[in-house]
């Protein structure tokens, strides 16, 4: 179902496509271009987090840090992809790309980070939320990956590298 926005004075114009089958909000332009968007679940995660006043800004669970390095993933329908990533927390990572996948698709990940680049790490993520150009959050196009299956040595890894990196001073 579609739903114009009218009443807002920043976003008049543009139009909200509910999908209520892929349980997808997507944010359409003032000429029905497709501007990015997000899963129900990510949507209820953001309403609930400001049912309470949080401490800061920050909407994730885990730490993150910006950082590149090499990423593989393949759908289940068995497409290949290889890119670079932008980022990585203990929940999730980054993917660049100018043809991001849709919200829900469910990926086999391998990343090799810069600490250990022969090494490729495994885990398994489905696609949280798609920008589908850069703007002011991101440096380019792509799509966050959610982690759902990562083996918990993997994990405590990348905790252990996000918490290395982070700002002096900047809260884990």
């Amino acid at each position: 179902m579609k739903y114009p926005v009218s009443s807002s004075l920043r976003h008049k114009g543009k139009t909200l496509d509910l999908d209520a089958t892929r349980e997808v909000i997507t944010l359409l332009g003032i000429n029905g271009e497709p501007m990015g968007n997000l899963s129900w679940d990510f949507v209820i995660d953001q309403i609930l987090a400001y049912r309470n006043p949080p401490t800061s800004r920050e909407t994730r669970n885990e730490p993150r840090v910006a950082l590149t390095f090499r990423i593989k993933y393949k759908t289940p329908e068995g497409q290949q992809f290889e890119s670079r990533a932008g980022g990585i927390g203990g929940g999730g990572l980054f993917i660049e790309s100018q043809s991001p996948l849709p919200v829900g698709t469910k990926l086999a990940l391998e990343f090799s980070l810069p600490e250990k680049p022969s090494e490729w790490l495994p885990a398994k993520g489905l696609v949280a939320w798609v920008c589908p150009k850069a703007d002011q959050y991101t440096f380019s196009p792509g799509m966050g990956v959610r982690f759902t299956e990562i083996n918990p040595e993997i994990r405590n890894f990348v905790l252990d590298l996000v918490k290395s990196l982070q700002p002096v001073g900047q809260p884990v």
